[in-house]
């Protein structure tokens, strides 16, 4: 099955400066979904895409292969769906599998991506595939709206007694993989699609930097797991 990986690395961010390069456990974050990629032995081929000269000359560090993209695809506002046309348009190859791998979402092992791609393997009807965590008291039960008199709402009222172990388990999307169908993208013109399976990963393995504050929770999970701790 060939399998394009796909990494995404836009130089503007607001929440972190410079977010794909800053130094996690003394690498650049981009570094863990290129080790990633590199470990993985099911990807035909991985590409950086990126707006950003400073992030590609890192990329060359680590002997990735990377595309510079199209300033209209690296808005603050640019869904992902575009980014990965143009990535597939410039190669002008086919491939039957991409797999997004986001540098946001660091903890992850090639083993993985390949997990993944095996799911598509064992069973042609797989349209798409999306890495996910369980949530524990994470959860709707525990979770409210609040309206203009500071009432609380809970958006699951039937749950809202609950212990933890009766709920009924519930998963979120942990960042670190997506994977979809050459064919079902075009077809729906989505990353995920609306039949997708869920790739199941450890809670442990939950690391998404948006803001400076879980750039410092990652950098202490990163150490942890890299000692093999976690």
């Amino acid at each position: 099955m060939k399998t394009l990986g796909i990494i995404p690395a836009r130089g503007g961010s607001k929440g972190v400066t410079k977010k794909n390069i800053r130094l996690v456990d003394g690498e650049p974050l981009i570094y863990y979904a290129i080790k990633a990629a590199q470990e993985s032995l099911l990807l035909t081929n991985c590409v950086v895409t990126t707006d950003d000269d400073a992030i590609i000359e890192v990329v060359k560090k680590y002997n990735c292969n990377f595309q510079k993209r199209d300033i209209s695809n690296a808005q603050d506002n640019t869904p992902i769906e575009p980014v990965i046309t143009e990535v597939l348009e410039k190669l002008n190859k086919d491939y039957e599998l991409i797999i997004l791998l986001q540098p946001t979402a660091p903890i992850r092992t090639g083993k993985d991506i390949d997990n993944v791609i095996e799911m598509f393997k064992n069973d042609s009807t797989t349209e798409s595939v999306v890495s996910v965590i369980e949530l524990n008291d994470i959860h709707p039960a525990r979770m409210y709206t609040i309206d203009d008199f500071l009432k609380m709402l809970p958006l699951n009222k039937m749950d809202e007694r609950k212990i933890r172990q009766d709920l009924t388990p519930v998963y979120l999307r942990n960042g670190c993989i997506y994977a979809v169908t050459t064919s079902a993208f075009y077809k729906e013109n989505k990353l995920i699609t609306n039949n997708k399976k869920a790739y199941v990963m450890p809670e442990s393995m939950w690391a998404n930097i948006d803001t400076e504050r879980d750039l410092l929770i990652t950098e202490v999970l990163v150490k942890e797991w890299r000692k093999g701790k976690l």
